[in-house]
């Protein structure tokens, strides 16, 4: 950051002006630290915001990704991973906090800061009690997701142990596009039915995606 005024310079600007003050690109240079002898923290920092398509796409750089950046190896990989990790943890809500699910829109809202930008797909449950209030997540699987991959007998296995009243399915999608494939489509069908027939009802499919969401049971499919 030589270029820069001393009152200009991220770390400066921040105690000077707050953390609101600041770019993305400035803030991740503060977490950056310092760059290479050729490019400052600032420069890395862009580079690193190119590369994932701005401050959200963050979220889905793996370490390699991330050190395959000029200027970028294994520690400041990780403080970057780290950072994100920090600000997605504070915008989940704490179990204490017994959230109470009435809608698709809540359940997304409610899952989307932990589970809606992973670069791996995860699919999970959320264990609600009578008055639908969360009991406790839980996931069942990462990586692809086909109609075979889940079993009902896991579902409700998990659901039974908990002693959920109702569950919510959930998984995301990598791609950043929460519409359903014909896998999910199938899979959210054997799932409502064997949820009939052991008395734990499927409130609900959410699918998420890049900061949106796709619900089977707003779609009219549950």
């Amino acid at each position: 950051m030589k270029g820069l005024e001393p009152h200009d310079r991220p770390r400066e600007k921040l105690s000077r002006l707050g953390p609101s003050s600041l770019g993305d690109n400035e803030l991740l240079a503060i977490v950056l630290g310092y760059g290479t002898s050729q490019l400052g923290a600032l420069g890395v920092a862009n580079l690193i915001l190119e590369r994932a398509g701005g401050l959200h796409g963050l979220l889905r750089l793996s370490v390699d990704e991330l050190r395959a950046v000029k200027g970028v190896g294994g520690a400041k990989a990780s403080q970057v991973l780290a950072a994100m990790e920090l600000g997605r943890r504070t915008l989940a809500r704490l179990p204490a906090d017994r959230a109470q699910l009435r809608c698709p829109r809540e359940a997304a809202l409610y899952l989307m800061p932990e589970f809606g930008a992973r670069s791996v797909e995860q699919f999970g449950i959320v264990l609600l009690d009578t008055k639908h209030r969360v009991l406790r997540t839980a996931v069942l699987s990462r990586g692809t997701l086909d109609s075979s991959a889940v079993h009902p007998r896991e579902v409700f296995r998990e659901a039974a142990t908990g002693a959920a009243s109702a569950i919510v399915l959930f998984h995301n999608h990598p791609s950043g596009d929460p519409l359903p494939s014909p896998d999910d489509m199938e899979l959210t069908r054997r799932l409502v039915s064997a949820g009939a027939l052991m008395g734990i009802d499927v409130l609900d499919h959410v699918i998420l995606g890049d900061a949106k969401y796709y619900s089977f049971k707003e779609d009219g499919k549950i």
